[in-house]
């Protein structure tokens, strides 16, 4: 299965992402970690690994990749970047850091200022998720870039399901609302609510226009905000997320 994460930004994506590929690792699942988001510097620490090099480079480097995809604009061609049926072993094992069963892959971040856009990352996720075949057991999880952007690149495309994560604020209320209302969206869709107590859970279910897609709910855990703050692996098995997980098997999404 190729789940997407997505959600404003602070919801708490990549951290419900670390806490799904520990329990998934834990399950004996295979996981791979692609991360997408060209900001965020923080998730390898999180899932107790180094920095690994970004898969553009593999490429040529941002400017290479983006000379490509303008020429192929110019001339009416395609360019792929990736075989089809890319399987998780033919990932250049230099542009992979990892922690057991859990892998990390990152597409490409923004290291200087003034270097432009990230639409040729944008591009390769799209192409390397969609062309990627899983093997028995083997899990990926794709972290997105805060916002909605990526549904913009189209990145979901080749997910088998979106996962957005809702913190208890208004702007998650409307973002959720918005990418529901995607109709050119065909993956299935759900979230997870975060950072929670008992009061803001419920007026949170009351606010979101689709309530059915919840799937989970995640309250607030000082243990998890503290790892983040210090940078450290989040090493900490939570029953929701299992649940979460069970419930997933369940609707055999993926299968």
């Amino acid at each position: 299965m190729k789940v997407v994460i997505s959600g404003k930004g602070g919801s708490g994506k990549s951290t419900i992402l670390a806490l799904f590929a520990r329990q998934y690792a834990n399950q004996g699942k295979r996981v791979l970690v692609i991360d997408t988001d060209e900001s965020n510097t923080g998730l390898n620490q999180q899932l107790g690994m180094d920095t690994p090099p970004d898969l553009m480079k593999y490429f040529g480097g941002k400017k290479k990749v983006t000379d490509k995809i303008m020429s192929s604009l110019s001339d009416h061609s395609s360019v792929n970047f990736f075989q089809n049926n890319t399987s998780t072993s033919n990932i250049p094992f230099e542009y992979i850091t990892e922690n057991g069963r859990i892998k990390l892959v990152s597409i490409g971040k923004i290291h200087s200022f003034g270097e432009g856009c990230a639409c040729p990352m944008g591009v390769l996720a799209r192409q390397f998720l969609s062309g990627l075949h899983l093997q028995k057991d083997e899990i990926v999880l794709t972290d997105t870039e805060a916002g909605i952007e990526h549904f913009g690149r189209g990145i979901e495309e080749g997910a088998d399901l979106i996962i957005m994560i809702l913190d208890p604020s208004y702007e998650s209320v409307l973002l959720a609302d918005k990418v529901a209302d995607m109709t050119e969206i065909r993956t299935p869709l759900y979230y997870i609510l975060n950072k929670t107590d008992l009061a803001l859970g419920s007026r949170l279910r009351e606010r979101i226009t689709h309530p059915e897609k919840i799937i989970g709910e995640i309250p607030h855990i000082p243990a998890i905000i503290s790892a983040g703050l210090d940078g450290r692996v989040i090493d900490i098995d939570l029953p929701e997320i299992e649940q979460i997980i069970d419930h997933l098997s369940e609707l055999k999404i993926g299968s």
